[in-house]
């Protein structure tokens, strides 16, 4: 298993383009770190899920642009505002949040079918950081979850990354230790919109 960082990633971009198609591997956003996949590829999202201990819970993606959101989800007035701020923080009762939208899924064919596992709806993030870039360069969706096992706690260092996980993994894109916690859900699908808040266990 492979440690890597931004520098090494941006050097040998080619190369590691072509492996997270093919890999499953950690990633650093703007709250925690992920553990990530081509979310089209049925094959590797089913590694994420026996790696994470997790069969029924849908999956979320960090989106390859905006556009791609739109082509495969359904938004509307109301949810624009929250659809716009995407890939930046979201101001939340005077605090700022990184955060994930759930969203009406219109194309059932844009992400694996054991990504939503049966339901018609996906989360989808652009966190505010750098590496929202190399997604778009890899132009497909990219499983975001975070890098634990279910009911464990999240990385935020390689120091509390669960051994089975690490051994699990292909590479790491490491950029020292996260001090966050999971991205807020606003679930734009309910009849009135959801606020969820995650913290550390």
């Amino acid at each position: 298993m492979q440690v890597i960082n931004k520098e090494e990633l941006t050097n040998f971009k080619r190369k590691y383009l072509k492996k997270m198609k093919e890999s499953v591997f950690i990633y650093p956003t703007d709250s925690i770190y992920g553990i990530g996949c081509d979310a089209t590829k049925p094959e590797l999202v089913d590694k994420i899920r026996k790696l994470k201990k997790s069969n029924i819970q849908p999956f979320s993606v960090i989106a390859p642009s905006k556009e791609w959101i739109q082509k495969n989800c359904e938004i509307n007035k109301e949810q624009k505002k929250y659809f716009d701020a995407l890939g930046k923080k979201l101001d939340i009762n005077g605090k700022e949040h990184c955060f994930t939208l759930i969203l009406k899924l219109k194309n059932k064919n844009a992400v694996a079918h054991n990504v939503t596992q049966g339901i018609n709806t996906l989360g989808v993030r652009i966190p505010s950081n750098w590496f929202s870039e190399i997604v778009k360069e890899l132009e497909v969706p990219i499983i975001s979850t975070s890098a634990n096992s279910t009911g464990e706690n999240f990385m935020t260092s390689l120091d509390d990354l669960n051994e089975s996980v690490k051994k699990g993994v292909d590479f790491i894109i490491y950029e020292g230790e996260k001090k966050s916690v999971p991205s807020t859900i606003i679930n734009l699908v309910t009849p009135e919109i959801q606020i969820k808040e995650r913290t550390k266990k």
